[in-house]
C-alpha cells in the first residue's frame, strides 16, 4: 500500500502489511477495518473514484491518494473528500454522527422520524442532512419526495408516519435497486421510455427518473413542466401539480 503522490504517506505506511479484517459502508463513509485496530475511512464526495486493473499501474497523474496492490493487481483511491487511518474510538463517534441508513439492515427508521417530526425545516433538507438519514443523495431524495406527492418545502413536523413509513420503504427499495444495477431508476414500470414511446433519458448521471435535473420538462405523470428552485444550498426539482400541497 502506498500514496504515490505523498498525500496520504503517513496513513499508507500505518496499515500496509496489516491483514484486512472486514468492510463496512454507513451511509457514504466506507469503512475498511485492519488488524491491530486500525481503520481506513473513505468518504468519495462528488469526485472521489475507485479504480483498478491488471498489471503495472500507471503513472500517478491527478489526485491519486492511495494505491493497493498484489500480484498483478491494482486498485487506486482518486480525489476523495476524506481519506484518513481512524483508531476504534474514532470509528465509533464516526459512526454515532450518522442516521440509520437505508441499505443497513440494522437501521432504525423511527431514529429518524423522531427527529424530522419535530422540526420545520423543510423535507428536502431533512433527508439529504447525513445526521439524521445516512446515505441518500440529492437525486433519490428529490425523487422519492415525488414518489410519495409531497414537496420538497414540506416542513418535517407536518409529515404523517404512515407517510414516512412510505418514504423509508421506498428509500429502501430503490437503493438496493441501485446498488444492483449500479445507476439511478426511480421510475415505475408504465413510465420507462418502452412504455410510453419517449427517448430514453440522456444525462450523465444516467438513469429513468421524473423530475431530478428535468427543470421545464413535462412531467412523465401529468405533463405539467418540472420546476426548479435553490433549497438548502442544493438545486430542488419538482412537479407543482403532482406535489403540490401538503
Amino acid at each position: 500500500m502506498s500514496s504515490p503522490q505523498g498525500r496520504f504517506a503517513a496513513g499508507a505506511a500505518e496499515i500496509s502489511g496489516r491483514v484486512l479484517r472486514e468492510t463496512e459502508a454507513a451511509g457514504k463513509h466506507l469503512l475498511h477495518r485492519y488488524s491491530g485496530g486500525r481503520t481506513l475511512h473513505v468518504h468519495l464526495g462528488l469526485y472521489g473514484r475507485f479504480t483498478d486493473g491488471t498489471g503495472d499501474p500507471p503513472p500517478p497523474v491527478g489526485e491519486v491518494r492511495l494505491r493497493m496492490g498484489r500480484r498483478g493487481h491494482w486498485l487506486e483511491l482518486r480525489g476523495p473528500a476524506a481519506c484518513e487511518v481512524l483508531t476504534a474510538p474514532e470509528v465509533e463517534a464516526l459512526l454515532a454522527r450518522l442516521g440509520p441508513d437505508p441499505l443497513r439492515a440494522d437501521a432504525d427508521p423511527q431514529r429518524a422520524y423522531a427527529r424530522i417530526s419535530t422540526s420545520d425545516r423543510p423535507l428536502a433538507a431533512l433527508l439529504m442532512d447525513q445526521s439524521i438519514v445516512a446515505g441518500p443523495g440529492v437525486i433519490y431524495v428529490t425523487e422519492v419526495l415525488f414518489r410519495a406527492g409531497l414537496p420538497p418545502t414540506t416542513p418535517g413536523r407536518m409529515l404523517a408516519p404512515e407517510a414516512w413509513q412510505g418514504i423509508w420503504a421506498d428509500l429502501v427499495a430503490l437503493m438496493r435497486e441501485g446498488v444492483e444495477r449500479g445507476r439511478i431508476d426511480t421510475v415505475h414500470s408504465r413510465h420507462t421510455p418502452e412504455a410510453m414511446g419517449r427517448p430514453p433519458r440522456v444525462d450523465r448521471h444516467g438513469g429513468e427518473v421524473y423530475v431530478y435535473r428535468r427543470a421545464g420538462q413535462p412531467c412523465l405523470v401529468c405533463g405539467t413542466a418540472v420546476r426548479t428552485a435553490t433549497l438548502a444550498a442544493r438545486n430542488s426539482y419538482w412537479c407543482p401539480t403532482c406535489q403540490a400541497t401538503w
